[in-house]
């Protein structure tokens, strides 16, 4: 009997995808009673390899081939072919601890109103750069009350990271968005929410994240975030979190202060007052995570892309999709997570 199914959507990602894989197979749970289903969009870097020799290995590790090379549709290959009354989505740069599996099955068995639990996210960096980006996505200054990146609480939640879902969630609320390149399982997590389940979050649950090294990836990754959030709140004709509008409204603080700077005299006095208290804000919150002076810098920096391209995306996505009135435009994005 297959008890838990875990589906990994992944695109070039040979560095990561074997680490990963292992560190399933590696769990406390009976071996029989899991799945791994790998979702690979066309791999063309060795990832399709490095599956199918575990494959060869393992007869719970599944090749699935993501033909549309887009993450939901990977997500929901491997959620429709799951044979496992819980499904764990997993992304390719993560490393679950032995327990992932037991306690996310045994959370789902025993509090019947649950539809999803999950788990922290401890941040890997593997050079100086990616440290600076860990220590800010650690932060609540860097990302609110995102309490599976920070840490500080626990227990009832609208999203978590990696999720484990209970099977009969599917069947009442449908699959992943397949016009989401991004944002899809915060959409999901929204729709389970509102046929009445609950999500946990729970610190024994835990895994590890290799954090994408290089400011560019980071500000294109927070781009795309607020960009597609736009249309899920579009779609659903909601704000799906409160924290989603502070950095767009952060972002048109700093042009609308600008313009109307050159305009009033004084006006300059009040926005160089409020930029001045962020700057600050960001300087006192990179004290505790930064690691040395340098990466104290570095942290700061990835504090100001975190929020000023979150914004800028959703405000994009204001423009696109509610202004403008346009429909998604189906660009590719890799099927990693």
């Amino acid at each position: 009997m297959i008890a838990v199914s875990v589906v990994i959507p992944c695109r070039n990602e040979k560095k990561y995808i074997g680490k990963c894989i292992t560190s399933v197979l590696q769990s406390d749970f009976p071996y029989g009673e899991f799945e791994i289903l790998v979702c690979d969009g066309k791999s063309d870097d060795g990832t399709a390899d490095i599956i199918r020799g575990l494959s060869a290995q393992h007869p719970n590790v599944i090749y699935v081939e993501n033909r549309e090379q887009v993450t939901p549709y990977a997500l929901n290959y491997g959620a429709k072919k799951a044979r496992g009354e819980v499904v764990i989505i997993l992304g390719a740069h993560a490393e679950v601890d032995k327990n992932y599996l037991k306690l996310c099955y045994e959370f789902l068995r025993d509090e019947k109103e649950l539809g999803c639990v999950g788990g922290l996210l401890d941040n890997v960096f593997e050079d100086e750069i990616s440290e600076a980006i860990a220590g800010a996505m650690s932060s609540r200054f860097g990302v609110g009350n995102a309490h599976f990146r920070t840490g500080t609480a626990e227990g009832y939640v609208d999203t978590v990271a990696f999720g484990a879902y209970k099977r009969e969630v599917f069947e009442k609320v449908g699959y992943f968005d397949e016009e989401l390149v991004r944002n899809q399982d915060d959409e999901f997590n929204y729709r389970v929410t509102k046929a009445g389940y609950r999500i946990r979050l729970s610190k024994d649950i835990r895994a590890k994240y290799y954090v994408r090294a290089g400011f560019r990836k980071l500000f294109r990754q927070y781009y795309q975030y607020g960009y597609w959030k736009v249309y899920v709140n579009k779609k659903h004709k909601a704000v799906t979190t409160m924290r989603q509008l502070v950095p767009p409204a952060f972002v048109a603080f700093l042009i609308g202060g600008a313009l109307l700077s050159a305009l009033l005299p004084f006006a300059w006095m009040i926005y160089a007052g409020l930029l001045a208290l962020y700057l600050l804000g960001s300087f006192v919150s990179a004290i505790p995570v930064a690691k040395n002076p340098a990466g104290y810098f570095r942290t700061v920096i990835s504090f100001w892309i975190l929020h000023v391209s979150y914004g800028a995306g959703y405000l994009e996505g204001i423009f696109h999709f509610i202004v403008l009135g346009r429909k998604p435009s189906g660009g590719r994005q890799a099927s990693s997570r």
